[in-house]
């Protein structure tokens, strides 16, 4: 399962971050940033979801108003949003 966070889209209201701790508030830049991923392109990181946290990567896409992050499974099938 992977992430795939477009940080341009973010509007820094920080959701995401109350819901999985990878995620962390960067004020100075009004984003949140996601620990450990790497850009493929600009401002889009990815990062593998690290096993048994699933669930609290889901709620973080889930929450975010603007659908910058995405969540697929292992087929590359996206599931969240």
């Amino acid at each position: 399962m992977r992430i795939e966070y477009d940080r341009d889209t973010c509007i820094g209201m920080f959701q995401c971050v109350d819901e999985w701790e990878r995620f962390e508030k960067n004020l100075d830049e009004g984003k949140a940033d996601l620990d450990g991923s790497e850009e493929v392109d600009e401002d889009l990181y990815v990062v593998e979801v690290p096993e048994g946290e699933e669930l609290d990567a889901e709620f973080a896409a889930r929450v975010c108003p603007v659908d910058a992050i995405a969540l697929y499974d292992d087929d590359g099938e996206r599931i969240v949003p």
